[in-house]
């Protein structure tokens, strides 16, 4: 079922309030807001979060924690994971392939965990200093690829 085939249940639908019609309308006058206060004002209300003076939730709750915003996130892929892996060269899009990681569109680091015995030419946007130097031991080579350098904090 869609939605534009729901049918209109019979006093789902209502007329709209005509307000400050005058009294015989009943909604003459203060116009169904009430006496006073700050929502029959114009303008008045209070903003989302507002428990009317309470202490809100949002300030009662502990916050813990800290966001960078300049932290940059890998696909992550150890060695061992490399041996699995057909051909002589890989990146990226090969590593998708295999279902190591999910998108060849995000960086990429190799990490040092595990063995390599087969010569590879891995290019990733990062390595740990045990994954290059297993991966050259092995007879292989860690291509870099260059990236933006990351904004100085002022």
């Amino acid at each position: 079922m869609k939605l534009h085939n729901l049918p209109t249940i019979e006093g789902a639908t209502h007329r709209h309030k005509r307000l400050g019609c005058g009294r015989g309308s009943g909604h003459g006058k203060t116009s169904g807001r009430g006496h006073k206060g700050m929502k029959a004002r114009s303008g008045g209300g209070h903003r989302p979060g507002f428990e009317g003076g309470q202490m809100p939730l949002y300030r009662r709750l502990p916050h813990r924690g800290f966001r960078n915003i300049n932290r940059v996130e890998f696909e992550v892929v150890n060695v061992a994971d490399l041996e699995a892996v057909e051909g002589a060269k890989l990146s990226s899009a090969e590593l998708v392939a295999a279902g190591l990681i999910r998108s060849a569109d995000s960086k990429l680091k190799v990490l040092g965990n595990g063995e390599i015995k087969r010569a590879v030419t891995i290019t990733a946007h990062a390595f740990s200093g045990s994954a290059k130097a297993k991966i050259e031991k092995a007879g292989g080579k860690a291509v870099l690829i260059a990236t933006a350098p990351a904004p100085e904090a002022k």
